[in-house]
């Protein structure tokens, strides 16, 4: 008898991501550029809302399906992205500003059209509700065309801030007993992941009253921190594909490990679901 995973063309992986709410059960994989970086980055959108796939992995690790042994013991889970963040770069480059000129008024569709990256085209409805908040809007003969406005995305960036320092001390002592300034400081240096210091940061920090030097030497001290804490342990995980460049990392046979590939299509959400939960353990 045949078992469910023989039909499969590739191996089956273990992904955590919010239920669809519709009978298809299906998700899109797209691939985007990531607002930070630009590499090119997994997002799940499902339910009109995007998600950014990250990817988990602990060094010795199976799944269990089933029947089925899923050696790759590493673990998919999405997480809600601010679409602002994701169309930034996007709607800066499109404005084609130059010194004193604001740049240009374009359409959605003619924005949003990145050549090798046919992703963004799919979230042209998400994209027209969400960058009004940070854009011009003309309407002519019933079409809109936007561009980017620097003091509406600065406001929106500030509303970030604050909103993620009101829940600080929400998080344990040691964020409540941080002063305002630290907060404020804090809150940057996670909105930046998402962030290009040029020109948004530099805005940004000058906004707040904080020094940009700061934010940026303190986060590569972390970052240093947490890559002395990952390589010390002796099971660690890397917390996205998208980070988790380690070039010398070898497999249990002295191969090079092999990071995971990152299908783009329709998926059956619901399909891996059932899959997952109706047989499946991780250990």
């Amino acid at each position: 008898m045949a078992s469910w995973h023989d039909s499969l063309a590739a191996p089956p992986r273990v992904l955590i991501s919010p239920r669809p709410s519709d009978a298809s059960g299906k998700g899109t994989v797209l691939s985007l550029r990531h607002p930070r970086s630009g590499d090119e980055t997994g997002y799940l959108f499902i339910d009109g809302q995007l998600q950014e796939i990250n990817w988990f992995k602990e060094r010795y690790g199976a799944w269990f399906l089933g029947d089925y042994v899923c050696e790759d013991g590493g673990l998919y889970y999405c997480t809600p992205v601010d679409p602002i963040f994701i169309f930034l770069p996007i709607f800066e480059a499109a404005r084609m500003s130059n010194g004193k000129d604001h740049g240009k008024f374009r359409q959605m569709d003619e924005i949003l059209y990145v050549e090798g990256y046919p992703g963004y085209q799919q979230l042209i409805s998400v994209a027209s509700h969400h960058m009004e908040l940070v854009c011009e809007v003309k309407e002519v003969a019933n079409m809109k065309f936007f561009r980017l406005d620097d003091s509406k995305v600065l406001s929106w960036l500030c509303c970030k801030v604050h909103n993620l320092k009101e829940v600080f001390p929400k998080l344990g002592k040691n964020y409540a007993a941080q002063a305002e300034k630290e907060q404020l400081k804090e809150a940057v240096q996670m909105i930046r992941e998402y962030l290009k210091d040029e020109p948004w940061l530099t805005l940004l920090s000058k906004k707040l009253q904080l020094d940009i030097n700061e934010i940026i030497n303190d986060a590569m001290t972390k970052t240093c921190e947490a890559s002395v804490y990952a390589d010390s342990s002796p099971a660690h995980g890397l917390p996205s594909e998208s980070k988790a460049g380690n070039a010398s990392a070898k497999s249990s046979k002295g191969r090079p490990a092999k990071k995971p590939k990152m299908e783009v299509g329709s998926k059956s959400i619901k399909d891996m679901f059932r899959r997952v939960t109706r047989s499946g353990s991780g250990t």
